[in-house]
């Protein structure tokens, strides 16, 4: 069995679910995952904040403007009156839950309650869609399934035992509905997987399932090998390593979380990216296996902050670098990159909640120096060190851009690269030109 799921975009109309319609009947069992049509989680979320600030009429003004989109969508995605009737039936009885918020005390633990809507509504509406056409289909209802444990985590084996019960109550449908993103936690209360949303659900459904495949369905061809918005001319990489995906998601591809493929790593269940407005494209393949000998592609991660730490007493000091990094384990600040020399130690972090208390620790070991508005730039392929000349390539190609920091050798599949901010353009750019042209 597979598993697709399909992001705000590709649910976002009538018309797109028609198509989304169309792709999934091709006589297989599968799980489609949906997410809340677009705009329907923003418009949650602004609902949320008028009842945080205590605004009822604000809220029920959005509300109501939210209510009408979903009505018209409903005109137009179902062609009998039956059907109309109970989509409107279900919906209205999802936005009559909301509006109890408006009358009472709104806490974190309400607008968790809140968010869930959206993905109740769309996976409610494409349901009744698929039986209007005369499909055999049936709800899994993620929030009977899908549990954290008390570190907010996933609970693999909670999800396995749950979900499997709920598909042998009925073994004989075509096409299984869910949603993703949403889940309860350990005391039972509704929450969200928040890393990575419904991608995350598909995943860990797809792992949960022993999964054939796990599709992405979302509005581009898979991922480039550059940033499109500041390179001409990228194209989709067909073929990547789980680790050259996580990688390339976590400094800055935006088409995939970083922690979302790691159920299907670790299940072996090979992940692919495709596109709804083409699909018949390939899309991109994400699995254990690797293309030898090949750059794949590059990425760059904005908003990071470089400090330098400088020290005589470091020179033969065992225990410095954990002193150093307690510091930041201290204010839960994540480091990006590292590097160190003989008296040094130079880092990046992408977080500067902190920064100023966390400069005034390390002063305590040394000379601290800082660079803000700094840029991570990240080239991803098989970059084995035993491969002669990659490493090479990608100085060479950066000769006229000024470089603070080269990390390599933490990773078979990245060499990162600390650059300006306003280099980045001009960095992607020679990186295109000279590894993949």
């Amino acid at each position: 069995m597979k598993v697709l799921k399909f992001g705000g975009t590709s649910v976002g109309s009538a018309q797109r679910m028609k198509e989304v319609a169309k792709l999934i009947l091709d006589g297989e069992q599968k799980i489609v995952v949906l997410s809340a049509m677009s705009g329907t989680t923003n418009t949650l979320v602004e609902i949320s904040d008028y009842l945080y600030k205590k605004n009822p009429v604000g809220a029920n003004e959005v509300i109501n403007a939210l209510e009408r989109k979903y009505m018209t969508t409903i005109e137009e995605l179902y062609s009998t009156e039956e059907y109309k009737e109970l989509a409107k039936e279900t919906i209205k009885a999802n936005f009559g839950y909301i509006r109890s918020f408006t009358k009472d005390l709104f806490t974190l633990f309400e607008e968790k309650v809140v968010l869930a809507q959206g993905e109740l509504m769309s996976t409610a509406m494409f349901n009744l869609y698929l039986k209007e056409c005369g499909v055999k289909s049936a709800l899994l209802p993620a929030l009977e399934y899908a549990r954290t444990d008390k570190n907010a985590e996933p609970d693999p084996a909670y999800i396995r035992e749950k979900l499997t019960a709920l598909l042998a109550e009925t073994p004989d449908q075509e096409i299984y509905i869910t949603q993703g993103y949403i889940c309860r936690n350990a005391y039972g209360e509704i929450d969200n997987l928040q890393r990575g949303g419904s991608d995350y659900s598909a995943s860990l459904i797809g792992a949960a399932i022993d999964a054939d495949e796990i599709q992405i369905w979302t509005d581009i061809d898979g991922m480039h090998n550059n940033d499109p918005r500041y390179v001409e001319g990228t194209t989709p990489v067909r073929q990547l390593h789980f680790e050259e995906a996580a990688e390339l998601a976590y400094f800055g591809a935006k088409i995939l979380h970083p922690t979302c493929i790691t159920p299907a790593k670790l299940n072996n269940i090979p992940v692919r990216l495709l596109n709804t407005m083409d699909p018949s494209a390939p899309g991109t393949l994400i699995s254990n296996e690797t293309e030898m000998n090949k750059i794949k592609a590059v990425a760059a991660k904005d908003g990071i902050t470089s400090i330098k730490i400088k020290s005589g007493r470091m020179l033969m000091a065992y225990g410095f670098m954990r002193k150093v990094f307690e510091i930041f384990e201290s204010y839960q600040t994540p480091v990006d990159m590292v590097t160190t020399s003989e008296v040094g130690v130079s880092l990046t972090i992408d977080n500067q909640r902190h920064l100023p208390e966390i400069l005034d620790e390390l002063k305590k070991f040394g000379t601290v120096t800082v660079d803000s508005e700094m840029v991570i730039i990240c080239v991803v392929g098989d970059l084995e060190w035993t491969n002669l000349g990659f490493e090479a390539k990608v100085v060479e190609a950066l000769k006229n851009i000024p470089v603070r920091m080269i990390s390599y050798g933490g990773s078979n599949y990245n060499i990162s690269i600390l650059v300006k901010a306003e280099d980045k353009k001009a960095a992607l750019q020679s990186l295109s030109e000279n590894l993949f042209q």
